[in-house]
Order: structure tokens, then sequence, then C-alpha cells
């Protein structure tokens, strides 16, 4: 009787994993499909592997954040370890700081964290910033290609 339980036990265990891992690859098929594109496209960036070592009270708080025409339209909190009731308090506060406002002025702002749930929401705010920038730096580095293709006249 023992074996049997142990066994659904690492059973659901191995299911879990399973679907953790599918949700993962998902997401990150999603950032992928959506970064391409031009400006009137959504780009969507991905701060669960570039904000890793970014830890809320519990842990990362990884984040998918949508920037459409150059400004930011939707911040998406993907799965973490953060208590529920802290971070939707954290998310109530920092998110419509940041919606509607260019990538210039989202990365400028010094936006306000939460009350009582400061640790998530500095950990929101600096997975918010990290995306930005690299969103500014990915459309500084395509816009430089294409300028720097000049046609030399003989």
């Amino acid at each position: 009787m023992r074996k049997l339980g142990f066994i659904n036990m690492i059973a659901g265990a191995l299911l879990i994993t399973v679907l953790a891992w599918g949700m993962t690859l998902q997401s990150e098929a999603k950032t992928k499909k959506n970064s391409s594109g031009n400006a009137n496209t959504a780009k969507v960036v991905y701060t669960g592997e570039i904000g890793k070592k970014i830890i809320g009270y519990n842990g990362p708080t990884p984040l998918n954040i949508t920037i459409k025409g150059g400004k930011v339209t939707a911040i998406e909190a993907l799965s973490n370890q953060e208590s529920p009731r802290y971070m939707a308090k954290a998310q109530e506060k920092v998110f419509p700081q940041y919606i509607g406002k260019t990538i210039d002025e989202g990365i400028a702002l010094k936006a306000d964290a939460a009350t009582g749930a400061t640790y998530t929401s500095n950990a929101l705010i600096q997975n918010i910033q990290l995306g930005l920038n690299q969103a500014k730096q990915e459309n500084s580095s395509s816009g430089n290609a294409k300028k720097g293709r000049r046609m030399k006249r003989k």
C-alpha cells in the first residue's frame, strides 16, 4: 500500500514538472513569435531569462511586457513563488504606472512600490526596467543595421 502511494506521488510530481516545462516553452515561443515585425506589431519582452537574478520576497518574478507602437500596452506577471495576495497588491500599484508610457518614459520613470509588498514591487519594477532597456537596445540595433547600409557612388 505504501508503494502505491509513493508511486502516485512520483507520478504527480512528474506531471507537474512536464506541465511547467510545457508552459515555459509556450511562453518562450510566444515571445519569439511576437518579437519580430514592424512598429504596429506588438512586441513581447520576456524577462524570465534576463531577470532571473532579480528576486522578490520568495523568488524570481518573470514578466511579459507588451510594446506596441513604441508604448507599453500590457504587463503580465508569469508563474512565480510570490504570495498571490502580495503579488496582486504589487501589480495593482506598479503596472499602471508603466502602461501607456513610451520605452524611454518607462526607463526614466521612478515608480512607486506598493506599501506592504515592497520586495515584490521592487522586483517587478526592476524586471520592467530590464525589459524596457532590452527593448530599447533591440530597437536601436535594428535601426542602426538599416541606416548603416549606404551605397557608395563610383
